[in-house]
């Protein structure tokens, strides 16, 4: 069986990269969905899940994300990610925290931070 950092990146992959949700939730979340901690995302079975990141994308085609970089400690997989809705935005600092089970994703946590156009210094965030 894959290692949990493999399996939350090719779910990240499939949903996000890919944008197949339902290819991504058929895959890689188990026949109970799983626990959503973001407030925006219903837990539980995975339709909800689809329909929510459909609808997103729907209503953002132009939206992107590209990984800045993964941390995995035991069942637990971090991806630090750059998100944007549009090519010329700012966009967003984006960490999701999965974690992994028997091989499915089972919980998820995010952080979303807004990239602003001034710092107070030049480190950016990524």
């Amino acid at each position: 069986m894959p290692d949990a950092k493999s399996i939350a990146l090719d779910f990240f992959e499939t949903l996000l990269i890919k944008k197949q949700p339902a290819e991504a939730a058929a895959r890689f979340l188990g026949p109970e969905g799983y626990i959503q901690h973001n407030p925006k995302v219903p837990t539980g079975p995975a339709d909800g899940f689809v329909a929510f990141i459909t609808a997103m994308f729907a209503e953002l085609p132009d939206w992107s994300t590209q990984i800045k970089r993964v941390i995995a400690e035991d069942d637990l997989v971090v991806i630090h990610h750059h998100v944007r809705s549009t090519p010329d935005d700012l966009g967003q600092a984006v960490v999701d925290i999965f974690r992994v089970r028997d091989g499915k994703l089972v919980e998820h946590w995010d952080v979303i931070q807004p990239v602003p156009a001034d710092a107070a210094n030049d480190n950016t965030m990524f």
